[in-house]
């Protein structure tokens, strides 16, 4: 069989390693394969600057058009980013009857249910495998040796930045500020870090991983959605006082026909595996009706670990034309009928164990006045830490109570109540603890 052609949309980082693996692992492609994976065009807008790869001239070009309209071409890898113009892109790619490959999470969880209907209709594919977790082949494995399992949740460290950011204050007692700074000057976070720092990105993630899990389309804006950007170096140190660590999760579970989606920091067990999951790596824990909790472990991004996968999904759709298969699998991983419609359950509606930290006025029945707010909402105390007596009178004193479980509405109706509290000096912070990630 000829050449499989391929159009690459997007030649930056991600890109570049994408082209300098087909090359660099040509001959190990072609004898996994039996052909050969070959980049005919690679459209961008810039295509001067100097990527550390050598493409030839007239590979390149700066309409996209090249890539839609040329009949050599069977696969489109579309490395934009963002909305659009990469849904056009897509779109266009598969109305003109061409397999795809992207790692656009941030498309998928906005569009994907647009896009994956087109690709049915002109019997394509669209795999995405780079989309979540970078370089760990968490999609493959749900949707192929998985599959046969009911999931009963997928929860995971999903964003680097974030990850390095709370291991570095869990590690060296450093503030949010200045590790985020950090983080900007190695590259590990943007210049502009709001969708990282905030969530965005893990949820992105996450509204993927639940459909792919649960069978069912996950809305974005149903997945409940915080960010590490409050937490302080005082909870880093009030959580290891209880034995747990502070990481941002996503968290998807799925029983009696609702799906819990929700991403935020979250205080784990320092037994919990995911507890040592340190810096920029990722970790996806899913726990199967069969095969039980399998975690997966890596570099959730980077130019290499995105590129690996990427070339992974190339592969399997070679095999498949190679073996004259057109659209083997819906992306999704289910029969397109048998997707169903589950709702999401509201967040007043979970329950969890809760740290809460109050910032108060040192003075006598503080305590009694906080204790009885959560006894009417009917949220118990497990455990207090109350640091000593200050010097300075006017100064704030933090109070930390770990709560026994109790329903996400009831703790916000009395931290509503608590917060009106003329003694209280700061917003109560309070950060959710789960201590059976089954």
């Amino acid at each position: 069989m000829n050449d499989i052609k391929v159009g690459l949309i997007g030649f930056g980082n991600i890109g570049a390693g994408v082209v300098k693996l087909l090359q660099e692992n040509a001959d190990l492609i072609r004898g996994k394969v039996g052909t050969g994976i070959v980049l005919k065009r690679i459209a961008d807008l810039d295509i001067t600057t100097d990527r550390g790869v050598t493409v030839p001239p007239e590979c390149l070009t700066t309409d996209v058009n090249a890539i839609f309209n040329d009949p050599e071409i069977s696969v489109v890898i579309e490395l934009v980013g963002g909305y659009e113009p990469a849904k056009t892109f897509v779109l266009k790619a598969i109305e003109n009857g061409k397999h795809i490959v992207t790692a656009n999470k941030a498309l998928l969880a906005l569009h994907g249910e647009e896009i994956y209907a087109a690709a049915a209709r002109k019997n394509v594919e669209v795999q995405f495998e780079a989309s979540v977790g970078g370089g760990i082949p968490v999609l493959s494995a749900i949707k192929g040796n998985m599959a046969a399992n009911r999931f009963g949740s997928v929860i995971g460290i999903m964003n680097g930045t974030c990850n390095y950011i709370l291991t570095r204050m869990t590690q060296e007692g450093a503030d949010f500020s200045d590790v985020l700074a950090a983080a900007q000057e190695l590259g590990y976070a943007e210049p502009d870090p709001t969708f990282d720092i905030e969530g965005v990105d893990t949820a992105h993630k996450l509204a993927i991983l639940a459909s792919l899990c649960f069978g069912t389309r996950i809305d974005f804006k149903d997945i409940h959605t915080e960010g590490i950007s409050r937490i302080s170096g005082l909870d880093v140190k009030f959580a290891a006082d209880f034995g747990y660590r502070i990481k941002l999760l996503a968290i998807g579970k799925h029983s009696n026909g609702q799906v819990e989606a929700r991403v935020h920091p979250t205080m784990i067990p320092l037994h919990n595996p995911l507890a040592d999951v340190n810096g920029v790596f990722n970790a996806i824990r899913l726990t199967g009706d069969f095969v039980g909790p399998v975690m997966f472990y890596g570099r959730g991004a980077g130019q290499n670990p995105t590129a690996s996968a990427i070339a992974g999904d190339l592969i399997g759709l070679s095999r498949s034309m190679m073996a004259g298969a057109g659209r083997r699998m819906s992306p999704l991983g289910y029969l397109d009928g048998e997707i169903k419609t589950l709702s999401v359950k509201p967040m007043d509606d979970i329950t969890s164990k809760y740290m809460l930290r109050f910032s108060v006025k040192d003075r006598p029945g503080v305590l009694a006045s906080i204790a009885g707010a959560l006894g009417t909402n009917g949220i118990s105390i497990e455990s207090m830490v109350q640091t000593a007596h200050q010097e300075d009178d006017a100064a704030p004193v933090p109070i930390v109570i770990k709560t026994h479980e109790a329903r996400e509405g009831s703790v916000q109706a009395a931290l509503k109540e608590i917060d009106s509290f003329e003694f209280i000096c700061e917003k109560t912070v309070f950060i959710r603890i789960e201590d059976n990630l089954e």
